[in-house]
């Protein structure tokens, strides 16, 4: 019927025979997150729009092209949520709940983008995800991936999935390589594409995020990041694989 009324493009309905595999699905994550000690948060799913133009950064494909912004009756700009540790943080700081104190955070729930709809990607999504606050050695990142690593195991898809570590490194080894990668990129700017050109001189690490065959062939040559780590990231680095 031509008149009737149907779910938006990219949001799916999730029917009664459905509902039994995605509680299964988040009784175990309730129940592996509970063992190594996190707590559940729940966020309101709109945001101020400023809070995601501060922490992914303005210049971003999910700030300028993937997020639901609109204008609420008041005039303020408000943001259905498009990924979870923003709001997360958000809340922490709020309530008070970061403040010279350790935590271990979880939340789950729906997110929203703006894509191409396809097999696998839809503009809701589900999200679940994990923060730790006040540890900063290399067993709060263990503790992540073998987190997760456990969850892979109890969902039966561990053979399916692969661990590729990588690491920033510090700030000032973060901004040695920034300053290494705008350097290496100026000699290409006339055939990089119009948003990695912009994002040269305001972000440079955004660029290594580009979707952009012919951007990506260059970034083929680029400097490689772990060759501007200092020390203490190296020892970081080092600290973690050997936790694992």
């Amino acid at each position: 019927m031509a008149n009737t009324i149907q779910a938006i493009r990219g949001m799916n309905d999730l029917l009664p025979e459905q509902s039994p595999a995605w509680q299964q699905v988040e009784a175990v994550i309730r129940r592996v997150a509970a063992s190594y000690g996190y707590s559940e948060i729940r966020m309101p799913v709109l945001e101020s729009t400023q809070l995601f133009k501060r922490s992914i950064g303005e210049v971003t494909d999910i700030v300028e092209k993937e997020m639901y912004t609109f204008d609420d009756r008041n005039g303020e700009s408000v943001t259905l949520r498009p990924e979870g540790t923003a709001s997360c943080v958000r809340a922490g700081n709020q309530h008070g709940l970061l403040y010279n104190q350790i935590q271990r955070l979880w939340y789950m729930g729906p997110m929203f983008r703006y894509e191409r709809p396809q097999k696998g990607r839809y503009r809701q999504f589900h999200q679940f995800g994990i923060e730790t606050f006040g540890l900063e050695s290399a067993d709060a990142d263990a503790e992540v991936i073998l987190l997760s690593a456990r969850l892979w195991r109890e969902f039966g898809i561990a053979d399916q999935v692969e661990l590729q570590l990588n690491s920033l490194g510090s700030n000032e080894a973060r901004t040695n390589y920034r300053d290494a990668l705008k350097n290496y990129l100026s000699d290409y700017i006339s055939e990089l594409d119009e948003d990695s050109k912009r994002r040269l001189e305001s972000n440079p690490l955004r660029i290594l995020d580009s979707k952009d065959e012919n951007t990506q062939k260059i970034l083929e040559g680029a400097p490689s990041l772990s060759e501007y780590w200092d020390a203490e990231s190296k020892e970081h680095f080092e600290q973690l694989t050997a936790r694992l």
